[in-house]
């Protein structure tokens, strides 16, 4: 059974915004999409339009050699895919990806405008539907670096241990994230616009670039402070993800630092201001770790490898509680503050444990007062 209800061209397929696209169009059931980048031939691209029904026209210039291309690549080439449009008889949904820089006064943001008049002229003529996006700096994965994205070249670099330059650290810019664009352009596809209208893409987000080279700069520090950002934060949880997406393949993986001693061993993971740090533990057979209270940090335990028992002793009572825990059960204890806790390892092999701490340690208020559990009666068993 046949459930195309779309055939979809995209012009420029191959480029940053194109094959983000592509991927996207391609998963749907619904669709049945081709694209056309500067390998494709004008006759393939007319052939292809007697059947399409949506075309999202990414195609264009904005790196030329010489200022002649941007007319080119933009106005003429938009111009050109309209009289084909007109030629074969087809009026098809557009989406065309325009700039902000229509408002200002250079040869790229000229060339721009004058497409975006190309398709208004189609669309009256021929009542055809256009959406038009005067996209902003648009940021993400397999943006081309050291071309035309500051947030794609500050990645790249910084990843790589390279240097950058920050001309001018006040400037802001204004940046939408690649998957919102996807989102928006799809979006399309079922609620199209009444005639040619113009659409924006949300959320957008603002920073100076001096901020923006310090944020990027952090994510690379966190291999070492294992401090990530509150990604609560939609553009800190989207630069980051854009900014991992330039680590070379080689370089995915980094070590922590164990620090050992006479028990086992114990690494620190990730750490954040709003969700507090994890760390992970190796402890040998017959030892115990902690022995010591909180006021007001709160814990989880989780022994994913070994069997284990956690003891608690309210600090101003006498009776001990013990939990036994095994990884084979994946059971989370919670540590509640006000109790003076141990675990200790009663397998024959290594326990390992991870622990969650709802704050960051901090060695001058650490808020962790030793004390023994074992100092009063067993009061429960749980299993």
């Amino acid at each position: 059974m046949n459930n195309i209800l779309w055939k979809v061209i995209v012009t420029g397929s191959k480029g940053f915004i194109g094959r983000q696209l592509m991927e996207a169009l391609n998963r749907r059931p619904d669709v049945e999409v081709q694209g056309f980048d500067i390998d494709s031939s004008l006759e393939e691209l007319g052939e292809a339009l007697r059947e399409t029904a949506v075309v999202f026209h990414l195609a264009g210039v904005n790196r030329p050699e010489r200022d002649e291309e941007y007319e080119e690549g933009n106005h003429l080439f938009t111009k050109k895919l309209c009289t084909i449009l007109e030629e074969v008889g087809r009026t098809p949904l557009v989406v065309f990806s325009s700039s902000v820089q229509v408002e200002l006064n250079n040869p790229y943001g000229k060339s721009k405008l004058r497409a975006e008049d190309a398709l208004r002229d189609w669309s009256k003529r021929t009542s055809a539907r256009v959406a038009m996006f005067r996209l902003k700096n648009v940021f993400g994965k397999w943006c081309r670096p050291n071309y035309n994205s500051v947030v794609a070249t500050f990645c790249h670099n910084i990843a790589k241990g390279l240097s950058i330059k920050v001309s001018d650290p006040a400037k802001k810019i204004e940046l939408v994230y690649i998957d919102d664009v996807i989102s928006v352009f799809l979006d399309c596809l079922e609620r199209p616009p009444l005639g040619c209208e113009y659409k924006d893409v949300s959320p957008s987000f603002v920073i100076t670039l001096e901020d923006l080279a310090r944020q990027i700069e952090m994510f690379r520090d966190s291999r070492l402070s294992l401090l990530l950002p509150d990604f609560s934060d939609s553009f800190l949880k989207k630069l980051y993800a854009t900014y991992i997406s330039y680590l070379e393949e080689n370089d995915f993986a980094y070590q922590l630092t164990i620090r050992k001693d006479a028990r086992g061993e114990l690494a620190e993971f990730l750490k954040q201001s709003h969700f507090g740090q994890i760390f992970i533990s190796r402890t040998k057979p017959g030892i115990t770790r902690g022995n010591h209270f909180h006021h007001t940090k709160a814990e989880k335990f989780l022994v994913v490898d070994g069997d284990a028992v956690i003891k608690f002793r309210r600090i101003d009572g006498t009776d001990i509680i013990e939990y036994r825990v095994s990884g084979k059960n994946f059971k989370v204890v919670d540590i509640p503050p006000g109790y003076t806790h141990s675990i200790e390892n009663v397998g024959r092999g290594e326990l390992i444990t991870l622990f969650w701490a709802g704050e960051v340690f901090d060695s001058k208020n650490p808020d962790t007062y030793p004390l023994d559990v074992v100092k009063g009666n067993k009061k429960e068993t749980n299993s």
